[in-house]
């Protein structure tokens, strides 16, 4: 498979997915985790700290995370990476404060998975713009810079959005996750092999548990080891990989204050919110590498606006190359959507001009 250049649906194999994940997670193989849950790593925020603040046990720690991450289970936990549960609360409440206007707004914050319930995209910036002090104590938590800087090395980029599941929420689909876990298939094989292996590399899932999660309640539902089955971006939307995933998946209840993190290749989804009362609420973390920016800051937007009309125009034009409109929106547009009504899965004739 990994000789291969190209994947296609055609690649995936239920019984090949099933080989990855037939794996154990053995407690002897990651000696700073504290326990083995359903083959799930947990590890003690408390009693790493001391190592989390010496140089040389801190490489040594984050060498087993990125082992967890990369070719064991997918998956750790770190029981009590908030200890104090007065910030934690703090937080919410002004979380609490942006859904409410959000909901007098009839602002639409539903995910892109499937679920339903209430959604801050971009929470990070809109706590640090609303309580700078608040802001300040929940960001300079040590166990998320411990788990991005192992997986992604310095320079980092942090971003977040709150969830909440609210009592009867249904589950989400089973997915992966950004960059290629949000395309459609007909996208994602576009990309060789070698970039549905590296794409992993460049991006840390994790939640912040604001509320406690027991099973009930539906936090997130894992398939561990499922990041290393490698045409898994083209196989998780397939019925009998969304059923084995279903039937296999473990749940593990969480507590506030606990943080989790996984590779976002692991097949997951969040649960389904099965209590009449109790209102499930985490911070959802999604860290980028800071090999995922381009070397220069371009203003695409304004770039398209000066292109947009002499594009319309070149449609027409019989003497340019096969695809010569296609590589002029490559080299222009944003990586994933042209910044306008101008966009790859549109036809160019007809659209009214974009926006100023």
């Amino acid at each position: 498979m990994n000789e291969r250049t190209w994947l296609s649906a055609n690649d995936c194999s239920l019984s090949d997915l099933i080989a990855v994940t037939d794996a154990s997670t053995l407690l002897d193989d990651y000696p700073w985790a504290a326990q083995v849950l359903d083959d799930v790593l947990i590890y003690s925020a408390a009693a790493l700290r001391p190592t989390m603040a010496d140089p040389v046990g801190r490489q040594v720690l984050q060498d087993e995370l990125v082992r967890a991450l990369g070719d064991g289970p997918g998956i750790v936990v770190f029981s009590g990476a908030y200890p104090d549960s007065d910030v934690v609360d703090a937080v919410s409440g002004v979380f609490d404060d942006i859904i409410d206007e959000q909901r007098a707004a009839g602002v639409e914050a539903d995910d892109h998975f499937g679920a339903t319930g209430d959604r801050i995209w971009n929470s990070l910036a809109k706590l640090g713009t609303r309580a700078p002090d608040l802001f300040l104590q929940y960001y300079a938590n040590d166990v998320i810079a411990l788990v991005s800087q192992a997986w992604l090395g310095p320079a980092y980029q942090l971003t977040s959005q709150v969830n909440v599941v609210n009592p009867g929420g249904p589950a989400q689909e089973v997915h992966r996750d950004y960059h290629l876990g949000i395309q459609p298939d007909e996208v994602a094989q576009r990309y060789p092999a070698h970039v549905h292996a590296m794409s992993p590399t460049l991006t840390l899932q994790g939640a912040v548990a604001h509320t406690d999660m027991p099973v009930e309640s539906g936090p997130t539902m894992y398939l561990p080891h499922s990041q290393k089955y490698l045409p898994g971006y083209l196989a998780w939307r397939l019925p009998e990989f969304r059923e084995h995933a279903g039937r296999h998946h473990v749940q593990l209840p969480l507590f506030k204050g606990d943080a989790v993190f996984f590779n976002p290749a692991l097949f997951h989804a969040a649960g389904s919110n099965t209590t009449k009362t109790m209102r499930r609420m985490a911070n959802l973390l999604q860290v980028s590498s800071a090999f995922g920016r381009a070397m220069e800051s371009i203003d695409r937007r304004q770039l398209v606006l000066s292109i947009y009309d002499d594009l319309l125009k070149a449609q027409v034009v019989d003497a340019w190359e096969p695809n010569a409109i296609e590589n002029v929106i490559a080299a222009s547009a944003e990586g994933y959507r042209f910044p306008t009504n101008l966009d790859r899965e549109a036809p160019l004739g007809g659209l009214a001009p974009p926006t100023q």
